[in-house]
């Protein structure tokens, strides 16, 4: 195979983890851009998805798309629901201070992961896609199920959009993200917002982890890389801003799928290395953040 169908098979590598990254940042963005805090749990919200994955697989029999539908609808509820408590329980109660809910995070990223391994196990395990057909291209044949991720994956941020722009909800939600006191002024309920977004920011989360489940195996350490790679998303991008999390997420995705097939994994991981740095030094808000007023 020459060296343009190889490019070709690194772009689409690229684009499949430009897909499940541009889901997983879209969700930190939008915690941090109505909430102003860092969730250090979100990478462990993914793992939830994945392993809720992998449940649902083994305990559904028939066909494994039945499992992998289950997981789809399950998945981002249960997770949804663990991160609402978990903001009722101990952000509220912090009053969302940034430095306090660093913290707190980090002790729900523990909770959460010693919880998975005394529950899952240590060990990790695949998951069954859905289906099996490969799409044949002159050079290669390449995972139906992957492009499937591509696609799902735009649908998902279509959605997004249309929620943020075209709903009330999404108004109150940009309402809280660019004002919260006057928002509040305005009667609208700025700590339920908050809760409804953490919430749903862990069940993007989720759906992302359903999603990878496939390609990677399930681990309970798997939320480490998710959690790394979004924070490089959200802080090229600029913190809060989806626009910059669906760019950054596909030049992140991309150079990395690219560079780790055609050069090295190590190269990918030191070029994004080297774009976070880069964007801190001459655009410290990001590539579309803007700066606090």
């Amino acid at each position: 195979m020459g060296m343009g169908p190889y490019f070709l098979l690194a772009t689409l590598e690229g684009l499949v983890q430009a897909a499940v990254l541009t889901i997983m940042a879209a969700g930190l963005s939008l915690v941090f851009g109505v909430m102003r805090i860092v969730n250090v749990a979100h990478g462990e919200f993914v793992m939830l998805g994945a392993v809720i994955a992998w449940f649902a697989a083994s305990l559904i029999s028939g066909h494994p798309a039945l499992g992998f539908i289950v997981a789809l609808l399950v998945s981002p509820l249960l997770v949804g629901a663990i991160a609402y408590a978990s903001d009722r329980l101990i952000l509220k109660r912090l009053d969302y201070n940034p430095e306090a809910t660093i913290v707190a995070t980090i002790g729900l990223l523990y909770i959460l992961q010693q919880g998975v391994l005394i529950i899952y196990g240590p060990d990790a395990r695949p998951v069954e896609p859905p289906f099996y057909f490969t799409i044949r291209l002159p050079w290669f044949g390449y995972s139906g199920y992957k492009l499937f991720v591509i696609a799902a994956a735009v649908a998902i941020m279509a959605g997004i959009w249309v929620v943020m722009r075209k709903t009330r909800l999404g108004l109150i939600m940009r309402a809280a993200q660019y004002d919260r006191e006057t928002a509040q002024a305005f009667g609208i309920p700025v700590d339920r917002v908050s809760a409804f977004v953490f919430a749903f920011g862990a069940m993007l989360a989720a759906l992302a982890g359903v999603l990878v489940a496939p390609i990677q195996q399930a681990h309970y350490l798997m939320g480490a890389d998710p959690l790394l790679l979004s924070f490089i998303v959200v802080i090229i991008g600029g913190l809060g801003s989806l626009s910059g999390a669906v760019v950054a997420a596909m030049l992140i995705g991309l150079s990395d799928g690219i560079m780790s097939m055609m050069f090295s994994p190590t190269l990918a991981k030191m070029v994004s290395t080297l774009l976070v740095a880069l964007v801190l030094v001459f655009r410290p808000n990001g590539l579309f953040g803007k700066a606090t007023r």
